[in-house]
């Protein structure tokens, strides 16, 4: 059986999240108590693959999902987190698009900014053991493939994410570490560059002419390869490394393209691009 646990801030993508593994052939199970995992794997014995959401909603008894994990997996059952994530403000816009009330406003007096606080601070220490996804400015579309992306990884090893970003609109916050290549030559001013991206020819062929882009490619690559074998002993699951410029067109872009070319040769590695159109 391969298990897949989804938590994550009310808001956040969940729901799409769990029903993108539904599309993809696990049977799924929304809002189940942390407690009765076990007992669901004995019923569905014989299901190949399995997808749980579990959040606050189960109340306090969420805090127990790494534990959880960790007896899985000690169990030799093939279990990993999923945990969805977005900004306080997409998360108050989203509620108050949908004019649904957040999970814990019966519980919590001051409105939906003080129910995200309580429920960051249930969630804290769930969000740090899963792989994390910042929904923040990604549509349901874009969350489901990267979805469908992680599926295809070897869950038994260390994953890479690198993810481009405009710094104009806000750092992604399920980012690991975070690099800024807004000092580097802008394609936006080159008026036949500006509708082109990174991951085009002439984009490309302009940065790779460069020698700061190419010094500032081979320091973060000599600076990854260094460091990643601290994480993998803190048995990390997975590491995003986000690389942003102004607007997440052209530089971040090549980057980010450039430095997974460099690691798929030894490490899983996946790429967004979270601004692109």
């Amino acid at each position: 059986m391969k298990l897949v646990l989804v938590s994550g801030y009310s808001g956040s993508g969940k729901s799409v999240a769990l029903k993108a593994l539904e599309d993809a052939g696990y049977f799924a199970v929304d809002n189940l108590p942390v407690a009765m995992v076990s007992s669901l794997l004995t019923e569905l014995r014989g299901v190949k693959q399995v997808a749980v959401a579990i959040d606050v909603r189960t109340g306090e008894s969420v805090g127990s999902l790494p534990a959880l994990v960790s007896r899985l997996q000690a169990d030799n059952i093939d279990c990993r987190l999923l945990f969805i994530e977005a900004s306080n403000e997409a998360i108050t816009r989203r509620f108050s698009e949908t004019r649904r009330p957040h999970p814990l406003a019966e519980q919590i007096t001051g409105g939906v900014d003080a129910c995200i606080a309580e429920e960051r601070r249930l969630l804290s220490d769930v969000a740090e053991f899963g792989h994390r996804m910042d929904t923040s400015d990604v549509n349901a579309n874009r969350l489901r493939a990267w979805i469908k992306d992680w599926l295809k990884l070897d869950r038994s090893h260390i994953s890479i994410t690198l993810q481009s970003f405009g710094f104009k609109h806000g750092i992604p916050i399920d980012a690991d570490m975070v690099f800024d290549a807004r000092f580097l030559p802008n394609p936006f001013y080159d008026p036949a560059l500006r509708p082109l991206t990174g991951r085009d020819e002439a984009v490309i062929g302009f940065l790779q002419a460069d020698a700061e882009v190419a010094k500032f490619t081979d320091d973060l690559a000599g600076f990854i390869s260094r460091w990643l074998p601290s994480f993998i002993r803190d048995h990390r699951a997975a590491i995003t490394i986000a690389i942003g410029c102004t607007g997440g067109q052209h530089r971040s872009v090549y980057i980010a393209e450039s430095l997974a070319q460099r690691f798929r040769t030894s490490q899983q590695v996946l790429v967004r691009h979270r601004d692109l159109a």
